[in-house]
């Protein structure tokens, strides 16, 4: 079974972001697009990706394995779907996608991006607005984790963004951690930023601090000089990222009960990051975080609603920023916190072997 095969229906004039390959509604961006053209055939900016393997965003494998109470052939029948209707991979529950990594099989004699055939590439661009058919039905996968082995292509524009991956590094390994690049350069700025202001090491709580975002973060915000808190709703997982040393406390909490959330996390934090992938933990993250201090939303199951009439709601003088998901030389770093820092390669590990 294949993606959308039609040709959209547009000027011969290429965009730099897509526009050409938007089949329905005329005039949105690639990624607020109902439907995308993924024919083969690329123009002269564009790349064309021989797929490996897709990384599901983890809020929207959550929402998919939870609809469909684990039952991997459901959920991987769904992830088929969307993909063949959509020609995307664009959860219309959670509204994200993921990233995938592949080889280069053709590049545009006007392509931007440096790339050459025969390059294996992680793509650095939600695959909620990246062109994508697959070939093989999933076959390969059983719908029972976030990475999909897939057969099919993918189509990069003028403007997207990819790494090389490195030699060095197992590709499933490097397609965790490039998922969630954006993460910890992010916090690093905004620690770097924190400090700055106060004049000495900020406080730092990341919720979720045991997953791939949150432990990237953890580990970005103390190279910061930072002293952090990792929140974690179960003692495994707190035993887990004990033992990665990556925090300077470990606080087990419901991050969906602000209350209690305020409570594990103590005196209010200077920058709260938040990674968790379920909804709800929009009053927590403001409620635990200090006057004057920042809230990072990383996680797609925010609603940024709730996070706005929240922070009106508690008269919270914090800023809230959107992660997303690109920071000039994200991927390097996060690669580069893989290899030096040992409780984030053992935190990786353990989940992909899980």
């Amino acid at each position: 079974m294949g993606g959308v095969a039609e040709r959209s229906e547009v000027t011969a004039t290429e965009s730099p972001v897509g526009l050409h390959r938007v089949l329905s509604p005329a005039g949105v961006l690639p990624q607020a697009a109902e439907r995308l053209d993924t024919s083969p055939d690329i123009r002269p900016g564009e790349v064309r990706i021989s797929l490996e393997r897709l990384n599901l965003d983890a809020a929207s494998y959550r929402q998919l394995a939870t609809k469909h109470h684990g039952d991997g052939d459901a959920i991987r029948a769904e992830v088929l779907e969307i993909i063949t209707s959509r020609g995307k991979m664009h959860n219309p529950v959670t509204g994200s996608g993921g990233m995938l990594i592949g080889t280069v099989e053709a590049v545009g004699d006007k392509s931007p991006l440096g790339l050459r055939v025969g390059q294996r590439v992680a793509t650095l661009v939600s695959l909620t607005l990246t062109p994508l058919s697959v070939t093989d039905g999933l076959a390969g996968w059983d719908g029972r984790g976030e990475q999909v082995p897939a057969a099919g292509h993918a189509i990069l524009f003028a403007r997207s963004i990819a790494a090389v991956l490195p030699d060095d590094e197992d590709p499933e390994l490097s397609l965790a951690v490039l998922d969630v690049c954006g993460a910890p350069a992010l916090t690093a700025r905004v620690v770097e930023a924190a400090a700055a202001r106060l004049g000495g090491a900020p406080r730092v709580a990341v919720l979720g601090g045991a997953g791939k975002s949150g432990s990237l973060s953890l580990a970005a915000a103390r190279r910061a000089g930072a002293s952090t808190v990792g929140v974690v709703p179960t003692r495994a997982e707190a035993d887990r990222l004990a033992a990665a040393g990556l925090a300077d406390a470990v606080v087990i909490a419901d991050a969906t009960d602000p209350v209690a959330l305020s409570s594990a996390v103590g005196t209010g934090a200077d920058v709260t990051v938040v990674c968790v992938d379920v909804p709800g933990c929009e009053h927590g993250a403001i409620l635990a975080t200090a006057e004057g201090g920042t809230v990072i939303f990383f996680s797609m199951a925010t609603s940024f609603a709730a996070a706005a009439l929240g922070a009106e709601g508690l008269a919270a003088d914090v800023t809230m920023l959107v992660g997303n998901g690109y920071v000039p030389g994200h991927a390097a770093f996060a690669l580069e916190l893989l290899r030096t820092e040992p409780g984030v390669r053992e935190l990786f590990g353990a989940r992909l072997a899980g």
